[in-house]
């Protein structure tokens, strides 16, 4: 094969260093953090009223290119993620000899009951064309008849958000919950806008959904800066036989809702491949996921085992997932809202992880009644991988260790999540 040699001169001897040369590589550009991942406080106190996604995109070089067909990647030269790739390394099928190559393997996850409720702002008027797409793109199972809905939280149509940032949020969520349990029921629950007061509004509307149609899951890939009040509004995240998951952030720090100890904090990892093979290597930190102690949510008796760590205060994130958009996810938007351009994207952030993971444990089919209890088998027995490369936080202070850490939780799944 031919080799390219990178001859690096300094003080010392020159130093050749060989690299492989790449077979198969498509250019794809910088992650692009939307307006709607922007926190920008204008309340009282500086504390922002409105929550944000957790989101970051990259647009593939297509131009020229063939979409393939169905049961592939929508275009050849990458490899980012699939939903059978990440079942792949996500040991949720078999992983073949392939080494999780994203244009190799075909094996979708399976599974799922109840219903997976997604908790958003603003209307997305192409998320059920997006996600039959989606599906048809990566040959997962056609949607059932009533398998999916949109429902207006506040009894209206919202408005489009004028960003475009929260449509694309939409996609994400609805597919990637989808993907990780085909069988279960989708709800799309469409906040009047991203203030707090209205998401709750939403929150409100998806406990019973989620509880009318057996028990399940809340996603919510939003979320904001800590504050006081917060305490008085973790109830929203009690309704017995729902378990929630929130995006734990996509910077230094924490936020809330995840911080909540109702609910199941998703952080973010990053995962390495062979540049030539597509072949999967290891898992590990993405130095840009949320994580650390709560300001003002103490410590959950779920986390007691890991108090030399987080003191009494609550540590984020319990969980983890592939969240580095330089290692995303594909993601179908054709609503072109705030000049989105129309097609495939590849997305990353702690938005991936909410619903992925939401589904991940919706297959598993344990259906605990909270949260709480959800956590508390989780820290017990769980099924995870332990990230053990990698740092996050402020300063990159943070460093992944055995067990709990501030940057990955508790690990990836190794498996459904019981």
């Amino acid at each position: 094969m031919k080799k390219n040699t990178i001859v690096l001169v300094g003080a010392m001897a020159a130093v050749a260093v060989v690299l492989p040369a790449q077979t198969v590589f498509r250019g794809a550009g910088p992650a692009i953090v939307p307006a709607s991942s922007l926190n920008v406080p204008t309340g009282a106190n500086n504390i922002n009223p409105r929550m944000h996604t957790n989101l970051r995109y990259i647009i593939p070089q297509t131009a020229g290119q063939k979409l393939q067909g169905a049961g592939s990647p929508p275009y050849s030269g990458y490899f980012y993620e699939t939903p059978a790739s990440i079942a792949c390394v996500y040991n949720l099928v078999g992983r073949p000899k392939a080494g999780c190559n994203p244009n190799v393997v075909t094996q979708n996850p399976v599974g799922g009951g109840g219903a997976i409720a997604i908790v958003d702002a603003y209307d997305n008027p192409a998320a059920l064309a997006d996600l039959e797409a989606f599906s048809a793109q990566f040959g997962l199972a056609p949607l059932t008849n009533n398998q999916f809905s949109v429902v207006y939280a506040a009894g209206t149509e919202p408005a489009l958000d004028p960003s475009g940032g929260w449509e694309l949020e939409e996609s994400l969520d609805v597919q990637w919950a989808h993907a990780m349990a085909p069988n279960a029921k989708i709800y799309l629950v469409e906040a009047a806008s991203n203030y707090t007061s209205d998401l709750l509004v939403a929150v409100s509307v998806a406990n019973a959904l989620v509880v009318s149609a057996g028990g399940g899951e809340v996603s919510m890939s939003w979320g904001g800066g800590e504050y006081p009040e917060e305490l008085g509004y973790d109830s929203y995240f009690t309704t017995p036989g729902v378990v929630y998951f929130a995006s734990a952030g996509d910077g230094p720090g924490t936020i809330w809702p995840s911080v909540s100890p109702n609910v199941v904090a998703a952080g973010g990892t990053s995962i390495s491949r062979d540049p030539n093979i597509g072949k999967f290597l290891l898992e590990d930190a993405w130095q840009d996921g949320g994580g650390g102690m709560s300001v003002y949510e103490p410590r959950p008796k779920f986390q007691d085992c890991i108090r030399y760590l987080v003191g009494d205060s609550r540590g984020v994130p319990d969980v983890s997932f592939d969240a580095n958009p330089a290692t995303g996810v594909w993601v179908l938007y054709t609503g072109g809202a705030g000049g989105y351009p129309v097609g495939w994207y590849i997305v990353g952030g702690t938005s991936v992880s909410s619903p992925s993971l939401a589904g991940i444990t919706n297959a598993g089919g344990a259906f605990h009644t909270s949260s709480i209890a959800q956590n508390t088998a989780n820290y017990k027995d769980g099924n995870f991988r332990d990230i053990l490369y990698g740092n996050c936080g402020i300063y990159m202070a943070n460093f992944t260790t055995y067990g709990w850490d501030f940057c990955t939780g508790l690990g990836s799944p190794a498996g459904l999540l019981h």
